[in-house]
C-alpha cells in the first residue's frame, strides 16, 4: 500500500475505498448546492482534495460505472492524468451523455481515483523495427 500526502478541503472525509478489493477510491463532488447538466454538457467539479504523489506513480480520475449506467454521466478525458508534480486540486470533468437533464449533489460519488505507476520513455533512435506477425495492422485489423 502506497502512502500519499493529502490536503483535505472539502467538507467530506478523504476518498474512500467502498470495498475490501477495489482499486479506486471515490471522489465526492463539491459544490455550495445541486446542479443540473443538460444533455451533452459538460463541468469541471471540484473535490477539494490536494495531494503530493511518489516519483513515478499517477492518480488516473476515471469514471463511476453506476453513474455511466443509471444516469449517463461519464468522466470526459477518462482517464484524467494527475501527475506526481502537480499541487492544484484535483477536478473532475463531467459530461451528461443521456438525453435527460441530470442532477449532481453536493458530497455525490462522482469519480474514482486509481494510483498507478508508470516508467518514463527513453527515446531510442533507430532506422527500422523489427517484424511481428501483425505488422502495421490496427484497428480492428486482428478480427472482430
Amino acid at each position: 500500500m502506497s502512502s500519499v500526502k493529502v490536503i483535505n478541503k472539502s467538507p467530506y472525509p478523504l476518498p474512500e475505498y467502498q470495498s475490501e478489493h477495489a482499486a479506486g477510491l471515490d471522489l465526492q463532488a463539491v459544490l455550495d448546492s445541486a446542479i443540473e447538466l443538460a444533455p451533452l454538457e459538460r463541468v469541471l467539479i471540484k473535490t477539494g482534495i490536494f495531494m503530493a504523489l511518489e516519483p513515478g506513480t499517477e492518480a488516473q480520475v476515471r469514471p463511476r460505472s453506476g453513474l455511466a449506467l443509471k444516469k449517463g454521466l461519464t468522466v470526459l478525458n477518462s482517464p484524467g492524468t494527475i501527475d506526481a508534480d502537480y499541487r492544484g486540486e484535483v477536478g473532475v470533468i463531467l459530461v451528461n451523455l443521456s438525453n435527460e437533464k441530470v442532477r449532481i449533489e453536493p458530497g455525490e460519488r462522482i469519480a474514482q481515483l486509481v494510483l498507478a505507476k508508470y516508467e518514463s520513455i527513453n527515446w531510442q533512435e533507430v532506422e527500422s523495427l523489427d517484424e511481428t506477425a501483425r505488422g502495421s495492422g490496427g484497428f480492428g485489423s486482428t478480427g472482430h
